[in-house]
């Protein structure tokens, strides 16, 4: 099913279609049919299935089928790991010159602070000659699989809004995330397990929390729903002891006779999703137990990925992730926290280290494990977190930058991209790109992402409140050198 901008306002349609339900009329019943089937309603099911869990037709033919999103939330250091710059460690210590911060605002340190050199080795890997951090031998390993984005831009420079930039394309809570967004669009191949998955690991959850993977004003049968990696796979899923399978059923089908009664009444869209919800949820009962069962992987996968059954850790989500797109999930994000290096506690000598360890390995195996079972090529993976790190040093008792959102790095591998490249150079000390056009908003991300999974960023709309409202809200261009 194709979303387009005839989607007609999802309140004022729900007011419709209560007025013509409540006033008994066959005639208001041939109308509200004729209603439904003009704004797309009555397809809202397939084989009683609700939306999220049927395969729409895109605009046009897609390189990818999932997405599967690292989100390295806190900001990794780009200067530490992607993008070297002999320039900026020559001039350690010293001032920045003014040309370069005239007119910035930083989220800590002010716009005199002075330089900070990387003191992380550099060296050029595989044919493409990719420059990658000893931090990063893994990802240094695979760098002919990649295509690495150094100029991307956003527009906030404090964690929360920056988050949802990336999540939502906008700063503002009450917008739907890209998850959201392709499911509303292209359904799910999967029966058994939500088309819009959510994994975590870190010390904590990243700021801005459910909203980063909200349905906002689409139906909440699109919201991403988030996964435990050890116990119930989601809280309350196991059935209660005493009680039998047959009672739940009846039970289940019980609610689900009420629940068409009171959509069949109001003709309340939500209502459709709560009953896809409870019977989801039945499904998973068997599929999610399975699902995070990682013992049935061979010693040498688990080896690959570093991953430890029952173990709750970012090497695990990988593997997870590999199997949730294997069994027809659209959409599954990895958030991974502590990459906020500003130096003291959280710094960016023995606290990045950390961090790569934790992430390197396993996203590397996520790569190379896609493409020996054949699906990077219809897989589309996207690593890097909301901003990166400032040239200049931040003085908390050790080494440390603040939040930097002119020029920083992410690569993709897979799903339609053209691997072995390296799009978008800085200037010498590294604040922005060496010329105007090679910045990437992230909305120019979020439009080819969209372009890979075979979706016109311009086409995918839904009209609330009066307007018409899309991922990359009123801007977006392709990233035309990442395509294949």
């Amino acid at each position: 099913m194709t979303r387009s901008t005839n989607q007609h306002d999802a309140g004022t349609m729900a007011s419709r279609r209560q007025f013509f339900s409540d006033c008994g009329l066959s005639l208001g019943g041939l109308a509200l049919a004729s209603l439904l089937d003009r704004a797309g309603y009555a397809a809202t099911s397939v084989a009683g299935r609700p939306a999220a869990s049927s395969v729409h037709a895109p605009h046009f033919a897609p390189r990818a089928k999932a997405v599967i999103q690292l989100f390295m939330a806190g900001g990794p250091s780009q200067l530490e790991l992607f993008d070297n710059k002999p320039k900026l460690t020559e001039l350690n210590g010293q001032t920045v010159p003014a040309s370069y911060t005239a007119g910035k605002r930083f989220a800590f340190i002010k716009p005199d602070a002075k330089l900070l050199g990387n003191r992380r080795k550099f060296a050029r890997h595989g044919q493409s000659g990719a420059e990658i951090s000893e931090l990063l031998p893994h990802t240094a390993a695979i760098a002919d699989e990649l295509a690495i984005l150094r100029t991307m831009k956003t527009d906030v420079f404090n964690h929360g809004p920056a988050k949802m930039m990336l999540a939502t394309g906008s700063p503002q809570f009450g917008r739907p995330s890209m998850g959201s967004w392709l499911l509303y669009a292209l359904g799910s191949e999967s029966q058994d397990l939500p088309g819009f998955v959510v994994l975590k690991s870190g010390p904590r959850g990243p700021r801005s929390g459910a909203a980063l993977w909200g349905n906002a004003f689409l139906s909440s049968v699109y919201q991403g729903v988030p996964l435990r990696n050890s116990g119930d796979p989601i809280l309350n899923l196991t059935t209660p002891a005493g009680i039998s399978p047959q009672s739940q059923q009846r039970a289940i089908e019980a609610i689900g006779r009420l629940n068409r009664e009171r959509n069949h009444a109001t003709g309340d869209e939500e209502i459709t999703t709560r009953i896809a919800a409870y019977e989801m949820a039945h499904r998973m009962q068997a599929s999610a137990p399975e699902l995070i069962d990682l013992a049935s992987e061979s010693a040498e996968t688990l080896a690959l990925y570093g991953a430890k059954p029952g173990e709750a850790s970012f090497a695990n989500n990988c593997l997870l992730a590999r199997r949730l797109v294997e069994r027809g999930v659209r959409f599954v994000t990895l958030f991974h926290t502590e990459w906020d290096h500003h130096g003291g506690s959280e710094n960016l000598e023995d606290s990045i280290e950390k961090t790569c360890r934790e992430t390197d390995g396993p996203a590397a195996a996520l790569v190379q494990d896609l493409k020996r079972r054949g699906m990077l090529d219809d897989t589309l993976v996207v690593w890097g977190g909301e901003f990166g790190r400032t040239p200049m040093g931040e003085d908390r008792g050790s080494l440390g930058r603040d939040h930097h959102i002119e020029a920083y790095t992410m690569w993709l591998a897979g799903g339609g991209i053209k691997a072995g490249q390296t799009i978008g150079e800085t200037d010498e000390l590294g604040f922005g790109a060496a010329e105007p056009q090679q910045q990437i908003h992230v909305h120019d991300l979020q439009a080819t992402i969209l372009h890979l999974m075979g979706l016109d960023h311009l086409r995918l709309t839904y009209r609330f409140q009066g307007r018409d409202f899309r991922l990359t809200d009123v801007g977006g261009e392709l990233i035309r050198p990442l395509l294949a």
